[in-house]
């Protein structure tokens, strides 16, 4: 019996490595060091979920890093018709990585998609608006690097199972330190090993900084750290969130606006691996809990030139510059048109309710967490100074949504957009003549869309958005998101209204 010898990974890699193009070769050279035997590559799709195909180090050619991978474009949200759904994929070489979730050594690849008639980006590719927006504020002449920080939150459960069907609907998840379980027997709500209960479960709304044994996912949260920092992004803070259902965040350094985006898809991907492999499920999705904090996704931002912070003055209010306040004066101005973008769920507006503690109000203070945008005063160094978005949520596309804020902001500077007078007060206590006068989110998901379809001039400029990519933003929101909301019956309402 006869077998074809698979060629050793070494020398193969080695090959490719002394054919390949500079900007490609170290790819070749980390497989080799790192005996990877599979490259799987990344892209984004419209709504901002990774997808993925997998090769053999040994079918990936050097010839791939300039001639593409082909796939199906009609088969991934958002893109292609049937009748044109040939697409190529352009791996990126400087975003190749080992990723830790695969049995055999595998390397992380992410990529652009390109048209494989003309050659050209896609226009729907989402990491193609980030990087057409960073190419448009060197055309401005204001900056020439911007600097995004996102703070995503998100939930780790035990359990999790959800249904709905022609006559029934369900959800349901679970979290060893819910307050809910601290009557369970045994069993059931265990927080031990031996199914017994031993008490140690959160208050209602009190999950912020909790020591252990409260919080029973530091040691997670740390692993989701060290993955993400051996796979090359820098993490800062990480503690248990407000929500005593399991609610956790991890800070990331900031980073330039398109880099950023690599780094959130990856932070995603790894959160929800991590947790998968301890026995656990983890959710961006905003508000999985009634009447406990919802996940939100502050954003903070700043423009620097020639190495110099573009939003710092020593006496400007909250030791921002003229150009900052503009650029708040941009967000605050398109601030109902973003939400399409910053929060693009239905879920995202059991979020984003009026009277709680989520940041509904289009307004701006230097300290103040009720406010939409607010300045971070933890220090005074002019490399500190930027500008904190707060409504957004983790379901945002990064790509999309922090490329909408950016031309929000410049359109902002641009036009001089006057921010108007600072609110240094809590704005869920001024009075209601007061309160009517401050703009505010949408209350729906469908009002976001429609702001946005009034709204969306800023966002052309430069050719950074494209009218087909927002058209079909708004068509894929409304046939895939907000209609089959809508016509579903609603659990609650059968307590409101099957005695009527």
């Amino acid at each position: 019996m006869s077998t074809t010898a698979i060629p050793h990974t070494p020398l193969t890699v080695q090959r490719f490595a002394d054919t390949a193009e500079p900007e490609a070769r170290h790819v070749f050279e980390m497989a080799g060091k790192h005996g990877v035997r599979m490259v799987d590559f990344k892209f984004t799709d419209l709504p901002g979920t990774w997808q993925h195909v997998s090769l053999s180090i040994h079918g990936l050619e050097p010839e791939a890093f300039e001639e593409g991978l082909g796939f199906d474009g009609s088969s991934i949200r958002g893109f292609q018709e049937i009748s044109e759904s040939d697409m190529i994929l352009i791996p990126d070489p400087s975003t190749a990585v080992i990723d830790p979730f695969h049995e055999q050594p595998t390397m992380s690849i992410i990529c652009n998609v390109f048209d494989p008639i003309t050659r050209e980006p896609y226009s729907r590719d989402p990491r193609y608006i980030a990087q057409k927006a960073e190419g448009y504020l060197l055309e401005t002449g204001i900056a020439d690097t911007c600097f995004m920080g996102p703070e995503a939150e998100f939930f780790i459960f035990d359990h999790v199972a959800f249904d709905q069907t022609v006559n029934k609907a369900f959800y349901e998840v679970d979290s060893e330190q819910g307050f809910w379980n601290r009557g369970a027997g045994f069993g059931k709500g265990a927080t031990n090993g031996a199914g017994g209960n031993l008490g140690y479960t959160l208050r209602p709304q009190e999950g912020y900084f909790p020591a252990p044994p409260g919080d029973t996912h530091s040691d997670l949260r740390a692993r989701m750290v060290v993955v993400m920092e051996d796979m090359g992004i820098p993490c800062e803070f990480h503690h248990h969130e407000v929500s005593a259902g399991g609610q956790a965040e991890i800070d990331l350094r900031y980073d330039r606006m398109l880099r950023m985006g690599d780094k959130m898809q990856t932070y995603k991907y790894v959160v929800k691996n991590v947790a998968h492999q301890a026995g656990k499920s983890a959710t961006f999705m905003p508000k999985p809990l009634f009447e406990e904090n919802a996940s939100g996704m502050h954003i903070h931002q700043s423009l620097f030139a020639g190495g110099e912070n573009v939003m710092y003055d020593f006496n400007g209010y909250g030791l921002l510059s003229r150009e900052a306040l503009n650029y708040i004066g941009g967000l605050l101005e398109h601030g109902r048109a973003l939400m399409a973008f910053c929060a693009p769920t239905t879920n995202s507006y059991r979020r984003l309710v009026p009277g709680y503690e989520a940041p509904v109000n289009l307004a701006y203070s230097q300290r103040n967490r009720s406010a939409a945008c607010r300045i971070p005063v933890y220090s005074a160094a002019p490399k500190a100074k930027r500008v904190e978005f707060r409504p957004p949520d983790p379901t945002a596309n990064p790509y999309l949504a922090c490329s909408a804020l950016l031309m929000a902001g410049l359109d902002g500077i641009q036009k001089r957009i006057d921010p108007g007078l600072p609110v240094d007060r809590d704005l869920f206590e001024l009075p209601e003549e007061e309160l009517a006068k401050i703009g505010k989110v949408p209350g729906s998901l469908d009002e976001a869309i429609d702001a946005l379809e009034a709204d969306h001039e800023f966002l052309l400029k430069g050719g950074v958005f494209t009218e087909d990519l927002i058209e079909t933003w708004i068509d894929y929101k409304r046939a895939q998101e907000c209609d089959p909301v809508r016509i579903r019956p609603h659990p609650w309402e059968f307590a409101l209204y099957y005695d009527v």
